[in-house]
């Protein structure tokens, strides 16, 4: 008894737990017992009516239909509408709305759409997730945690009919299953039953790496070659230098930083990729010339990359870090810990890959050869670039499951048993399923994040009369938080850019700025990477666990260590950005 007595002490007097307990009483009482407050954002779209009269925009060259256009002064979700819900608790009865207004004789489109919030309660997900994750080092509870308070500060109960099943149940949860656990892991698990990556590090080793230094530039130019971006960069990436830099005892600490820091950041300045098409539909703003076509707002795009100050320094300060001339103490001490004794790992770490990839049990009979390694891998960069030059859609799926496919047969052909194969693929599978499964939780916490509405009441923050000197630095902070807070930096373009392009053209307007296109780059620009730093640096973000898991790092190392050089590379941009505003606008 007097045992149990002091373990109970000793759980409920543990600092998460009293944190966790504090989170799900607050957002219990918030949930059952306030109103949300109801707030638009409001969207300039180029809608144009076809010969039967139906209204539509173009999206990435395909039509979009509209819903019929109702006039401004009638509109169900205007402003009036909405402060006499609000005053009396109630929600409005519908969240979508297409509106036109006459102005100069020129007819505008405006889709509406009605978000809810909880004021600064629906930060509370996401921040008891990033704090757990800090505390108790243990991504799984720590994001669980989250979700629970997510679910229970929008007025539900029931976590998993709210929250888990519509989630994990979508076709975005699908591909994380399909691709990272059973593709990404088979492929893993076959290339170290066949010994196929050792051999290939063998081979570079013997060719290209002379030590430590080496090995890190070879990741960091596989992270430039690799431009793609995103979570696809940071999978290929890892999992190709990975057996390189364990033979050269490179930290993971220092491995999954380069991975992370050269995916969506090199996607931002070699935007040869999805980002241009994706980002542009959210640029249109009514009146201003250089964004009125799909291919002037991809124009405006790469126009502006010089201007992506963030994302040229985190690629400068990787290069740096791989050449050991970056000053970071976190840094510092992985690299003599992993040169002095050999452990690539700090103590008490734990790595998001099994001992089951780590381990090459090479049958007898088998030959390991770097063919294994490379054929599959180029297999899946060819699919992957060859359909996004044909369609614009880089069919991923298809690649891995292909390359996986290729693998096998050639494993078969080479004179591996069948049953040796398979077994390949089930030690894959157990190497990855903690990874898929802090993904599939990060995925719920996002969405859990997005329904609580943090990034609808950061922005309705924002006001028009900012200092147009100040507004670059107010949209970079408010990307960082949301991007930080939801783990996903696409997420928060969607909720920013409508927000900060008519912004930034009505400010430069208003304070007449000698270039406002100029002014509107800038803005666009810290926008851009502040979406992009924030997604970094979270624990809960997909690019940082699948940097971890493929390079075998503890999530919470990767973060600790890569936030220091990436806040140095952002202090650098926003004063870049600054002086920009200031001196050139």
């Amino acid at each position: 008894m007097q045992t149990f007595l002091k373990n109970a002490t000793t759980f409920f007097s543990n600092a998460g737990f009293i944190a966790f307990f504090v989170a799900v009483s607050l957002s219990f009482y918030v949930g059952q017992f306030t109103s949300p407050t109801w707030t638009t954002t409001r969207v300039t779209i180029d809608a144009k009516q076809d010969d039967s009269g139906n209204f539509y925009y173009i999206y990435r060259e395909k039509k979009q239909e509209l819903s019929e256009p109702v006039s401004e002064d009638k509109a169900v979700l205007s402003a009036k509408n909405l402060q006499q819900l609000n005053a009396k608790g109630l929600a409005p009865s519908i969240t979508e709305e297409v509106v036109f207004a006459v102005k100069d004789g020129k007819t505008l489109y405006y889709q509406i759409t009605a978000k809810r919030h909880w004021q600064i309660w629906s930060l509370l997900p996401a921040f008891i997730a990033i704090v757990l994750c800090w505390w108790t080092r243990e991504p799984i509870t720590a994001l669980s945690s989250g979700v629970i308070c997510g679910v229970l500060l929008v007025g539900d109960i029931d976590v998993f009919t709210s929250a888990l099943l519509p989630n994990i149940g979508t076709a975005n949860a699908a591909t994380i299953l399909i691709l990272y656990l059973w593709f990404l892991g088979g492929l893993l698990g076959i290339w170290a039953k066949t010994g196929a990556s050792l051999a290939f590090a063998e081979y570079v080793t013997k060719k290209f790496v002379r030590g430590p230094k080496s090995a890190k530039l070879v990741a960091w130019f596989l992270g430039v070659i690799f431009f793609q971006g995103g979570t696809i960069s940071a999978v290929l990436v890892g999992t190709t230098v990975k057996p390189i830099a364990d033979k050269e005892k490179v930290s993971h600490e220092e491995l999954s930083l380069i991975v992370d820091s050269t995916s969506s950041p090199i996607a931002a300045i070699l935007a040869f990729n999805a980002w241009p098409g994706y980002v542009q539909a959210f640029l249109y703003v009514s009146g201003v010339a250089w964004l009125a076509t799909e291919q002037d707002r991809v124009d405006f795009f790469f126009r502006s990359i010089p201007y992506s100050f963030y994302a040229l320094f985190a690629v400068i300060s990787t290069f740096l870090v791989s050449i050991d001339k970056l000053p970071s103490r976190t840094l510092r001490a992985a690299r003599e810990r992993a040169r002095d004794t050999g452990a690539l790992d700090a103590p008490g770490a734990e790595p998001l890959s099994s001992k089951e990839l780590e381990l090459a049990e090479v049958p007898g009979n088998y030959a390991p050869h770097m063919i294994d390694f490379l054929l599959p891998l180029f297999t899946i960069l060819g699919i992957a670039i060859g359909t996004y030059i044909a369609s614009g859609t880089p069919q991923i799926l298809s690649a891995f499951g292909i390359s996986l496919v290729l693998s096998m047969f050639l494993a078969c052909f080479r004179g591996m048993k069948l049953r040796d194969v398979i077994e390949g693929m089930a030690n894959g599978w157990k190497g990855v399923v903690l990874g898929s499964v802090i993904l599939l939780l990060a995925i719920c916490i996002g969405n859990v994040s997005k329904n609580a509405g943090g990034g609808a009441y950061l922005v309705d923050l924002l006001g028009s009369e900012t200092p147009y000197y100040l507004l670059p630095a107010i949209l970079l902070v408010i990307c960082i938080v949301i991007s930080f807070s939801t783990g996903t930096s696409w997420g928060t373009m969607a909720v920013t850019f409508p927000l900060g392009m008519p912004l930034s053209y009505a400010i430069a307007v208003n304070n007449g700025l000698a270039d406002p296109q100029f002014y509107m780059m800038v803005c666009f620009a810290t926008i851009l990477n502040g979406s992009i730093f924030g997604d970094q640096c979270s624990p809960i973000s997909d690019t940082t666990i699948l940097s971890s898991m493929c390079t075998g790092c503890d999530l919470m190392d990767h973060v600790k260590s890569q936030i220091p050089v990436a806040v140095t590379s952002m202090l650098l941009a926003l004063i870049c950005w600054t002086v920009c505003v200031v001196v050139y606008a």
